[in-house]
């Protein structure tokens, strides 16, 4: 049998590249911070069930917990999930 020999390589064009990864550990950390405060936000606007379901009771529907906080909550996760997403790793440069 004949050997093959591997085909001469050139060596500008298998220049392997260290790709990395796009997150960092930093980048996780920030993600599962937003991750928890949209989490906790939709916790605190859930409601809990009501005793006699014929009798209606604002002062539980219309909280402030539920009417202000919660939506904040949310809101702060997204924006902590945008800042996650857009901060840069630090470079290896």
């Amino acid at each position: 049998m004949a050997t093959v020999k591997p085909a001469p390589r050139n060596t500008k064009t298998s220049v392997k590249r260290d790709a990395g990864t796009l997150f960092t550990k930093s980048n996780h950390q920030w993600m599962m911070i937003g991750g928890a405060l949209i989490v906790l936000g939709f916790i605190a606007m859930s409601g809990g069930k009501a005793i006699d379901p014929t009798k209606f009771k604002p002062e539980d529907v219309y909280s402030t917990m539920r009417i202000t906080v919660a939506p904040i909550l949310v809101l702060a996760g997204l924006c902590v999930l945008v800042y996650a997403i857009l901060k840069n790793g630090k470079s290896a440069e």
